[in-house]
């Protein structure tokens, strides 16, 4: 920065130079003559006198220092701020704290001694202007660092601590940070960051409760560090608990007939220092693998994101400075829970959820799908609009168990099974489709992706057996003989869809899940607990079979749509009193001679013709589409339209089926 030497009245001022105009117009714009112009550098190493106290300082240069406001010099106290104190080392200062514990000046301060800051403050400007060096004051609002249990602004002072170098370990921790497997990825980044611009960590800190640094003072005050001392506090400790240290004296705590030069009289005093509470928790590991030292390290740590510079960091700095290897392999972070707009929670603006009351209304399976619903590694809104959502998913999850083990009631897997080669076609489909998500949601659990094993669940059971399987094999399960070989097909897909989804939801909805099995079929373990996740089966003819079956159901689409605008247009009420007459275009009539499935049924209509001729229908991408009403009558026990019922008004289908 470039300063000016200002002559204003018969005092002359040092001025950075573009902070001039605003200097004079502070004082009321009397008229100035600048006597020199001059670059910062050639301030440095001046002295000036203190106006109040007999004291000789220097000038110093500090990168801090900027040209918002003010003069472009400003009061430097190492012992009271961050960038003061690292610019007061750079130049050797005193690292002078005037202020105690309290909030209150110290003998240091001379005059002001017993003060508080507050009342301090206001007798400085006392003094300065009967000394004639205030030339102005006024009061600003600016940000500053607040206490957030109080909301009271934070003192910065610089006290004696224990420190634990960083420096020399911090390559054996870089190289360990790239060997853990970071959720998301970004957190290798951040953490690495940290470390890298770390050179010591401060262990101590001054409270009345913790665990307390075992390090006692001679009488000259020099401090006690001696691992025999250290280990006799351990065994101390480990009889009596850390309180040990605050009911017993220092004399009690040394070990019999210890002696120190620093102390000819045997006195000694232990340090109220406590041990910083990251480095409690950042050692828990070794307490938690003390008897299991096998399993180190953990599988995994999970957190919210504020811990890269707390648990996450404290722990991998204990566990490579002990064993060299970081605690844990996979590190997962979370963002932390809002409310329903976004705001965080708290007690003072009444936002807050309580989940031991979402449980007590809504049942705990719900609070754990919502859980398992949101992206988790950012912050998570949650209300009861929000909350109720996810009932609605929870029921149609719960409805659809509830249809499957409706439907296998009178289904023993070990004689009624299916072997899949002798499944019908949209049955082999439906279970190549299971295999499938089995896959997808293992690989989802894998990777702690909740929210995927969540929306592919859900969205399976909503799409591919609500609205597809288990909506057009009603007519087969409700209807044809119980123990037909159609039915048993479809009750072996069932079964084995209910066992998957049942098992591979348990980590998520474990009470809902623990009662399906309770009414589950076949044999079956005392809970679901005990049961293992089944793994994917790849089928020789599945990538061909999906092949087929999912240009059908993209021909399927097309029914449903034009199924859909004839209810619209009251031609039908339901599907089951219409008649489909379709013209496919060529590549639909060459897939459906290569599918033996019965259209009629999985496209749940009473009749269906499929023609070479032109029809008046509705044009979509597999071809032309009409729907007009089904005529004839409806059978009393299927409600499909038939051309005929007998006297107990059964179609003949139905009719077979019920005779003896």
């Amino acid at each position: 920065m470039d300063y000016v030497l200002v002559k204003v009245d018969n005092r002359q001022f040092v001025v950075a130079k573009e902070l001039l105009a605003s200097f004079i117009k502070v004082l009321g714009e009397p008229s100035y003559e600048i006597k020199k112009e001059f670059g910062g550098e050639q301030l440095e190493g001046i002295t000036y006198r203190h106006p109040l106290f007999n004291r000789i300082s220097p000038v110093i240069l500090g990168d801090h220092v900027t040209l918002d406001a003010g003069t472009g010099l400003v009061h430097t106290a190492p012992g009271h701020g961050a960038d003061d104190y690292i610019v007061g080392k750079k130049y050797g200062l005193d690292v002078l704290c005037p202020v105690d514990s309290l909030g209150k000046m110290t003998k240091e301060a001379g005059e002001f001694e017993g003060l508080t800051i507050e009342e301090c403050n206001v007798k400085i400007m006392e003094r300065m202007s009967e000394v004639g060096m205030l030339l102005h004051a006024s009061k600003i609002t600016h940000s500053y660092p607040h206490d957030w249990r109080t909301k009271k602004p934070i003192i910065f002072r610089a006290t004696p601590q224990w420190f634990a170098s960083i420096d020399k370990i911090r390559g054996e921790i870089l190289n360990n940070i790239a060997s853990v497997k970071w959720i998301p990825s970004w957190g290798e980044i951040r953490i690495e960051n940290m470390i890298k611009d770390r050179d010591d960590w401060c262990i101590s800190r001054q409270r009345a409760w913790g665990v307390p640094i075992p390090v006692f003072y001679a009488e000259d005050g020099s401090a006690i560090l001696d691992v025999d001392v250290i280990n006799h506090i351990a065994d101390i400790f480990e009889e009596k608990g850390s309180n040990a240290w605050y009911e017993m004296d220092a004399k009690d705590l040394l070990p019999a007939g210890f002696t120190h030069p620093g102390s000819p009289n045997g006195i000694f005093k232990k340090e109220t220092d406590i041990m910083d509470v990251w480095f409690d928790s950042g050692t828990s590991h070794h307490s938690a693998f003390k008897q299991y030292y096998h399993a180190y390290p953990a599988d995994l740590y999970l957190e919210g994101a504020d811990q890269y510079r707390g648990w996450f960091n404290s722990s991998i700095s204990t566990g490579v400075a002990v064993t060299g290897i970081a605690p844990y392999k996979t590190v997962l972070t979370h963002g932390f829970i809002l409310d329903g707009e976004g705001r965080k929670m708290s007690k003072s603006l009444g936002n807050t959820v309580d989940p031991n009351q979402v449980c007590v209304e809504s049942g705990a399976d719900i609070l754990r799908l919502w859980v398992a619903s949101v992206d988790y590694q950012a912050d998570c809104r949650i209300s009861k609009e929000i909350l109720a959502q996810n009932a609605e998913a929870y029921r149609k999850i719960r409805n659809t168990f509830r249809f499957m083990l409706g439907n296998l009631f009178d289904f023993d897997p070990e004689k009624d099974a299916i072997k899949y080669e002798d499944l019908h076609e949209e049955d082999q489909y439906m279970m190549c489709l299971l295999q499938d998500l089995i896959a997808k949601l293992h690989q989802a659990y894998q990777n702690y992706a909740f929210d995927e094993v969540y929306r592919s669940s859900l969205t399976f059971m909503t799409n591919q057996l609500s609205s597809y399987y288990l909506d057009y094999t009603k007519d087969i399960l409700y209807i044809d003989k119980a123990d037909s070989f159609e039915r048993r097909s479809v009750q072996t897909v069932i079964y084995h869809t209910c066992y998957a989804l049942a098992t591979m939801l348990t980590p998520i909805i474990p009470h809902t899940t623990e009662e399906v099995y309770q009414y589950f079929v076949g044999p079956k373990k005392e809970s679901i607990y005990l049961e293992k996740m089944p793994y994917a089966v790849h089928y020789a003819n599945s990538e061909e079979l999906k092949s087929r079956f999912d240009k059908f159901m993209a021909f399927r689409d097309d029914v449903l749509k034009a199924l859909e605008n004839a209810r619209n247009n009251k031609v039908i009420g339901k599907s089951f009193s219409a008649r489909l007459t379709i013209k496919p275009n060529s590549e639909v009539k060459y897939l459906i001679g290569q599918l033996p499935i019965n259209l009629q049924r999985i496209f749940i209509v009473s009749q269906l013709v499929i023609t070479d001729e032109d029809i008046d229908g509705e044009e979509f991408a597999s071809g032309k589409i009409l729907v007009t009403p089904a005529e004839g009558v409806v059978c009393s026990r299927c409600w499909q339209v038939v051309e005929s019922v007998n006297e107990d008004e059964l179609c003949p289908r139905c009719a077979e089926i019920l005779k003896k």
